[in-house]
């Protein structure tokens, strides 16, 4: 199947369902190699008068080397019939073996940027900023800290700008 190239202002959906219930997967690159991660922490919106995706990744993922090495990462999104291998691409690591491979997915190129040809939408956003979370910022009588970071591994944020979407045909 072909994907048409469209741009952020035209994407329909529900970011809350499309992130938080549904997942994505964030790829990225370094070296030639290509690591993909299951996230379902992030949004979309306007920020710097641009269209902008942010994530955030916990320290010890491998993924984040990944983010961390290149200028742009992708936000992909599934069909539900994809949802035993998101789940998978969430709890394994790429350190420990083709994880991607495992479950069948097969890489492409949107822009330069790696994501998968199962993917039903892709986003190619080009980093603008990163920044770890400071627990000293956390409002006074909110859970955030203490529900979220029983081990003190404070996500990094980042914000990306949405160069182009791609939605299959």
């Amino acid at each position: 199947m072909a994907y048409r190239r469209i741009s952020p202002e035209q994407m329909q959906g529900n970011p809350f369902e499309m992130i938080g219930k549904q997942w994505m997967l964030v790829t990225a690159e370094k070296g030639g190699a290509v690591n993909t991660m299951t996230a379902s922490w992030g949004g979309l919106g306007v920020l710097w008068r641009k269209n902008v995706a942010y994530i955030f990744i916990r320290p010890q993922r491998y993924t984040k080397e990944f983010i961390d090495a290149g200028e742009r990462f992708t936000l992909s999104f599934y069909g539900e019939e994809h949802r035993k291998a998101l789940a998978y691409l969430g709890k394994a690591s790429g350190r420990d073996g083709d994880k991607i491979a495992a479950v069948g997915f097969e890489e492409e190129r949107f822009d330069g940027a790696p994501a998968f040809k199962q993917a039903q939408r892709v986003l190619v956003c080009r980093k603008l900023y990163a920044q770890p979370l400071d627990p000293g910022c956390f409002m006074p009588g909110t859970d955030c800290d203490e529900a979220c970071y029983p081990e003190k591994d404070y996500h990094t944020l980042y914000v990306g700008e949405i160069e182009a979407v791609y939605e299959r045909e």
